[in-house]
């Protein structure tokens, strides 16, 4: 049917797709690397106020026989738990009576002040990171989640810049710029003298990634034959699931900030170097007026699959006959409104928006925070990465038998419960605090593989792109929004998981008004989504007419449209 009709001709998936998928989600392995990069990058060493300089020599302590940790005690006040000391004061004037064995002084109406001379940060964790070097603790500490709120932002916008450049000038132009500008920004980001300058370059970087992301995806799966496209998506998504693993290595054997930053961007310079070798879409070709460069693409795609046999036949005139329905109606207009006009489109749109914005918001706000288990924060990232294994094959189980408007709400359910039961969990109990946050993780992990196919099956063929791109972007605002609800552990610790879970159970009650696609036809118009809400059950789905070849000449009976943006959909995993 339509093109997908031509890529079968040219080989079907052979040599070309194998390698052109391949080099393609190469660079998924180090995008986890960006996305969960400030864990590391900005992780907070355990610091307390520097001493005053030649305090203690102007006193005579032989003879309380103390080393260096016991004789913090006579300049930093113990914090509120009384387990560790204070972070942010130290004493005025040193308090040499509690060195003392059976000191029992009353220290709270001890004067204190704050750090006058600075931090000591302890270098057993992380050699170097962004908190360290620029002090980013106490009263600075919400600098801290404000590089990942700036990145995400990033993100945000360059699914918006880059989603309209990639349609008007192509998916592999896109791609390759994305490559080169993350490669450029993400290594200077590692040798930037100053706080401001790096959320800058970081900001850059956020909308490279997303330059990369989208235009891959799309080069991608344009480029592979219906039948195998889900298989790849889901496939080829575990490689960001590496990711997070690699990440976990890397981090633990650097452990100085700029040296990762460095490290996971040079391999944007090799994924530049072979990105040139991509053919650009022929589809976009095709719908862009540019058909003889559609053809030159097909034509050695085929060459590299071994069918040279298919230049004499496969001609400009066959390539407009097949791709007739999509050239036509690559001429009628849809805009974001549309998603919202009719009542089954806006009661879609809006129950999607919410379940973007929450499945996003409560997968980074656990994400982003390992340090609060207690547990080496590069074990808690090996293990977050590793959990997404089985979370995937269980959301595909529960997608292909209950059913995705089920799986949906049950997996952002079970995630809420999951964050609320650890709020109740005692900071000492750390085994228990690691096990409940890998569930969370995982069934947030498994909304996330939910939402991206469901949506492509609820949208019609007309307007599934641009519904993509509408929801999708509430993904972005909540990975924004998610490190900036960190803060609020200062006025309540609690209260961060409340808020994360609270997003889940509203999300996770919104997703059961959507309508169930399983096993349902994928809707071509808006009318057939508003008749499909209407309808109480939908008729099963049918098998589509297929393609007619008569002397050459090709007749579509079908809905080529639908299948190629069916296929898309599909696809959509892979992120």
């Amino acid at each position: 049917m339509g093109f997908a009709e031509l890529l079968e001709e040219a080989g079907g998936f052979g040599r070309y797709q194998w390698l052109h998928v391949t080099l393609i989600s190469l660079p998924g392995l180090m995008m986890a690397s960006q996305n969960l990069l400030n864990n590391f990058v900005s992780g907070s060493p355990a610091h307390h106020c520097s001493l005053p300089t030649n305090q203690s020599s102007r006193y005579n302590l032989s003879h309380y026989q103390v080393d260096d940790k016991q004789l913090l005690r006579a300049f930093i006040p113990m914090d509120s738990s009384g387990s560790r000391l204070d972070r942010c004061r130290r004493f005025v004037e040193p308090q040499w009576q509690l060195l003392a064995a059976n000191s029992s002084a009353n220290v709270s109406q001890i004067p204190t002040e704050g750090c006058l001379d600075g931090w000591a940060y302890d270098r057993s964790e992380f050699l170097s990171t962004t908190v360290s070097e620029w002090d980013l603790v106490c009263g600075l500490r919400p600098l801290k989640q404000m590089i990942q709120t700036i990145y995400m932002g990033g993100v945000l916008t360059g699914a918006i810049v880059y989603g309209g450049l990639s349609d008007r000038y192509g998916r592999r132009s896109v791609l390759i710029w994305s490559y080169l500008q993350l490669g450029i920004l993400g290594c200077s980001s590692a040798f930037l003298p100053s706080y401001s300058t790096y959320c800058a370059f970081r900001f850059l970087s956020g909308m490279a990634v997303s330059g990369v992301i989208l235009n891959g995806v799309s080069l991608k799966v344009e480029w592979i034959p219906t039948k195998q496209r889900t298989l790849v998506g889901t496939l080829t998504s575990f490689f960001f699931t590496f990711g997070q693993m690699i990440l976990a290595g890397l981090a633990y054997w650097l452990r100085d900030w700029r040296k990762l930053q460095l490290v996971v961007c040079l391999p944007q310079f090799l994924f530049f170097s072979y990105s040139w070798w991509f053919s650009e879409s022929a589809r976009w070709l095709v719908l862009n007026r540019r058909s003889e460069d559609a053809l030159k693409c097909l034509h050695r795609v085929a060459r590299v699959n071994g069918k040279k046999d298919i230049e004499d036949t496969l001609t400009l005139e066959v390539l407009h006959s097949h791709m007739k329905k999509e050239m036509d109606s690559s001429r009628s207009t849809f805009t974001a409104y549309d998603l919202l006009r009719t009542r089954q489109m806006r009661r879609i749109s809006i129950c999607l928006l919410v379940v973007w914005f929450s499945t996003s918001f409560a997968y980074y706000g656990l994400a982003m925070d390992l340090q609060k288990f207690g547990v080496s924060i590069y074990q808690i990232q090996l293990i977050f990465g590793a959990v997404d294994f089985p979370a995937k094959l269980v959301a595909l189980g529960m997608l292909s038998y209950l059913g995705r408007r089920v799986s949906q709400a049950t997996c952002l359910f079970i995630s809420a419960l999951v964050i609320f039961a650890n709020i109740l969990v005692p900071a000492d109990m750390q085994t228990v605090r690691t096990t409940l946050a890998c569930l969370g993780k995982g069934f947030t992990s498994a909304s996330f593989t939910t939402v991206y196919l469901y949506t492509g099956e609820l949208y019609p063929t007309v307007l599934r792109q641009t519904g993509m791109g509408f929801v999708s972007t509430m993904a972005r605002v909540g990975s924004m929004a998610a490190p900036a609800v960190l803060i609020l552990d200062e006025v309540l610790p609690a209260l961060p998981s409340l808020v994360y879970g609270g997003a889940a159970v509203f999300a996770s009650v919104f997703a059961c008004f959507l309508p169930e696609t399983l096993n349902k036809p994928l809707p071509d118009t808006i009318e057939d989504v508003e008749e499909n809400g209407s309808e109480t059950n939908l008729a099963p789905l049918q098998p589509e007419e297929g393609v007619a070849l008569k002397e050459g000449v090709v007749t579509t009976e079908g809905v080529a449209l639908k299948e190629l943006k069916e296929a898309e959909g599909s696809g959509l995993n892979a992120l």
